[in-house]
């Protein structure tokens, strides 16, 4: 297939590049390079990789991008709820009127596939988080990162099976490394906090979250761009395992194994807007898919990149989409 990753520089899209590529597909990724483009160096003038650089909001260089195209991807957004907050103008400008425009623009170039990504945090605060949240769950968006996928999702899922299936991916918290490398996700910010500056603050420990590894969730893509579209047209698939539902306490557990000698201070928190379990079994028993690492993965390869002085400077920029 000739697929379009829209955000294919970034934490997620450098990844699925690079797995897509490997797979022998042809990629072409449609970027802004807010944060840089050196995450796709290791592609670049590889035979099947195009580099279209342009913004989501341009609507000549979206319907370039698409144009020729068997499948889209579409990761390119304001990601995770403080940047939203933000500048909310510019996140719904990106997140939802973009994605609708290229939603449409794909439709008129004959695309035949567009996977979405989503997010779990779509779920919110749960009211009984014994029981696991599932596709069919109620969506309790308390955010306006969580409202704009919401209002995305809703518009791909009205539309008909064909001629373009549409999949959305709900995907966990992602951790783990990348060639766009982020140490503002928890998994990752905790492990450097506590490896680094051998210390760390931690709001709200008991609140839960899903979470997977950014090479698992370029895995469940692939998997959707390579199903028969009659099992993933107009599907949505929570992306992760269920035994990968955590409290922040359970997070600080595992990296004490790693790093036992940091100084940890909790802060209790009686209210967090989102606090969700979720269930992955449809993506399970519909596609085959099960995840290749756990969190206790993700601490050991980002602290031993860490100690091994790959990442020379975490308190780079680069790697935050929101300065702390």
């Amino acid at each position: 297939m000739k697929i379009l990753i829209t955000g294919g520089a970034g934490y997620l899209g450098s990844i699925l590049s690079a797995q897509l590529m490997k797979a022998g597909h042809e990629v072409r990724v449609f970027d802004s390079l807010m944060y840089g483009g050196e995450s796709l160096l290791a592609l670049a003038g590889q035979k099947g990789f195009e580099f279209h650089r342009g913004d989501v909001r341009d609507g000549a260089a979206v319907k370039a991008a698409v144009h020729g195209v068997d499948s889209v991807v579409h990761l390119a957004s304001i990601v995770g709820d403080p940047a939203c907050a933000r500048d909310p103008q510019l996140a719904r400008a990106i997140n939802l009127d973009a994605s609708l425009n290229l939603i449409a623009e794909a439709q008129s170039a004959g695309v035949g596939r567009f996977v979405f990504a989503s997010t779990c945090s779509n779920y919110g605060k749960m009211v009984d988080t014994s029981v696991l949240a599932t596709e069919e769950s109620e969506l309790r968006p308390v955010s306006l990162y969580a409202e704009t996928k919401v209002g995305v999702e809703k518009q791909l899922m009205s539309l008909p099976p064909k001629p373009m299936a549409a999949t959305v991916t709900r995907f966990s918290t992602l951790y783990g490394l990348s060639p766009r490398m982020r140490f503002d996700l928890t998994v990752n910010e905790f492990t450097m906090e506590m490896l680094v500056r051998r210390k760390l603050v931690v709001y709200g420990e008991q609140f839960w979250r899903p979470y997977v590894h950014v090479r698992d969730a370029a895995r469940a893509v692939a998997m959707i761009l390579e199903t028969n579209t009659e099992l993933v047209a107009g599907q949505v698939f929570n992306v992760g395992d269920t035994g990968e539902n955590y409290r922040k306490a359970d997070l600080l557990e595992l990296i004490r194994k790693h790093i036992p000698d940091a100084e940890v201070k909790t802060v209790a928190k009686a209210e967090d807007p989102r606090d969700y379990r979720v269930s992955f079994e449809r993506i399970r028993r519909q596609l085959g898919y099960t995840i290749t690492r756990r969190v206790k993965d993700g601490v050991a390869e980002i602290a031993s990149a860490l100690e091994a002085g790959l990442i020379s400077d975490p308190s780079n920029p680069v790697h935050y989409n929101v300065q702390p």
